[in-house]
């Protein structure tokens, strides 16, 4: 159902073997959510990237509510070298990728609040800054406008244009989501 309230408190902890279903799951739902929406979709990598969770060299974090997947991320300490300069890869960040929320909670600003979580828990850990980068120009709209992403450049890969974009880590004393280690 569209506008369900996720169960409070939403929590992150580090992605499990046994998230790689759900993980699988959501990446479907919101693929077929990008697809009714005029978006490229992710569908066929569902697996591919689902099998990143619990893999101990790829640091996927889960977002959950009611003990359930509703939100997933990769957090890398090095940004891609074909994208950031070398002065800005020696700066303290991550870089944010493969970012996925489950549309059954639209409304409730799940992917807000994960890159919000994201600015924190980079903050806390050290890192002056957290980069992503989109190929999709209304994704770079909605992270630029709703999100309060920079656009830093475009570069062109494998035929799309890739747009990198960056914030500062901040702390967010007022955010509702907890840590499991």
């Amino acid at each position: 159902m569209p506008g369900t309230q996720p169960t409070l408190p939403l929590k992150m902890r580090p992605a499990e073997a046994g998230d790689q279903q759900p993980v699988a799951e959501m990446i479907r739902a919101r693929s077929a959510w990008m697809r009714g929406h005029g978006l490229p979709d992710w569908d066929a990598a569902a697996d591919e990237l689902a099998a990143q969770a619990g893999e101990p060299s790829i640091p996927m974090w889960v977002l959950t509510g009611a003990s359930e997947v509703i939100g997933c991320t990769t957090l890398y300490e090095q940004s891609p070298a074909w994208l950031w300069t070398e002065q800005e890869r020696a700066e303290p960040a991550l870089f944010m990728a493969t970012t996925v929320t489950h549309p059954r909670f639209a409304g409730q600003r799940l992917g807000c609040r994960l890159a919000w979580w994201v600015l924190d828990h980079a903050a806390c850990t050290g890192r002056m800054t957290v980069r992503r980068g989109t190929v999709v120009p209304r994704l770079v709209r909605y992270y630029r406008d709703a999100q309060g992403w920079q656009v830093v450049r475009e570069r062109e890969r494998g035929g799309l244009t890739v747009v990198g974009l960056a914030r500062r880590a901040v702390l967010m004393p007022d955010l509702r989501i907890s840590v499991i280690q």
